[in-house]
């Protein structure tokens, strides 16, 4: 297959999933990962796609644009799962505990299974997933109902509702942005309802953003940035960034992605 070919093929898929690994494409089209790089940057340089961390992904048009849980599974990958680690030291056997939708916390899902006696109130269906999967039986993982979203979370009315009776110690919420003056933003309307209806549910507020999120502001606030009590992101965030959320929230845990 000659190297425009190749290309095509490649943007399809990134069209179609929101999101390609190197390392597959490699594998599907018996190139090395150097070769799928170099044609990932040629697709970059014509703007047809973003280059991130292991992959590429569709580039993002506007505040309302919701990328797939696939798509943003490649991005920020070792600084997820450096958050994803910090995060999971604060959970404690038998705790009440809610995670949002969102890779960054399917992350740390994987690294609560063998927590014992957890109970986990989740919309998102790939953290519901992967405590099944493990099958700890003395763990106990409430999946509200809902529409399902590009980002494999469940929204909506029903989704609301049954956050609503509930009491949990802490909410572990990830988001697609944060500024100083929109707080915490998503790009769906339906989702901020839900993350609003698990904050008011929870004790703690614990927010989980890399760097990259700062100055992203999806289309509607979830929170203001000093609602949270613990904020967990990575080394990338740069020092102005970190001199005011350090002003705004009470606990700024900053991260080494290394």
């Amino acid at each position: 297959m000659l190297a425009q070919q190749r290309q095509a093929a490649i943007l399809d898929r990134v069209r179609a999933a929101g999101g390609v690994r190197v390392s597959e494409l490699a594998s599907e089209y018996g190139v090395s990962d150097m070769t799928i790089r170099r044609d990932l940057e040629s697709l970059a340089d014509r703007g047809l796609l973003a280059k991130v961390h292991g992959g590429a992904t569709t580039v993002s048009p506007g505040s309302a644009h919701e990328p797939g849980f696939a798509a943003k599974s490649v991005r920020q990958r070792a600084e997820k799962a450096a958050m994803a680690m910090r995060a999971a030291a604060l959970v404690s056997p038998g705790d009440a505990i809610a995670l949002s939708a969102g890779t960054t916390t399917a992350g740390l899902a994987q690294r609560l299974v063998d927590v014992p006696s957890l109970t986990v109130v989740t919309n998102s269906i790939p953290v519901a997933d992967i405590f099944y999967r493990a099958g700890r039986p003395d763990q106990t993982v409430v999946l509200t109902g809902g529409t399902r979203t590009p980002s494999d979370a469940l929204v909506g009315p029903v989704a609301v509702a049954a956050i609503g009776t509930l009491h949990l110690d802490m909410l572990f919420l990830g988001v697609h942005g944060m500024s100083e003056r929109a707080g915490y933003t998503t790009p769906n309307l339906m989702e901020a309802d839900v993350n609003r209806a698990l904050v008011e549910a929870a004790e703690r507020l614990v927010v989980l953003a890399d760097h990259t999120k700062w100055g992203t502001v999806g289309i509607s606030s979830i929170v203001a940035l000093e609602r949270a009590d613990v904020l967990i992101t990575d080394d990338g965030l740069d020092e102005s960034a970190r001199t005011l959320l350090s002003e705004t929230v009470p606990d700024l845990v900053v991260v080494s992605a290394q």
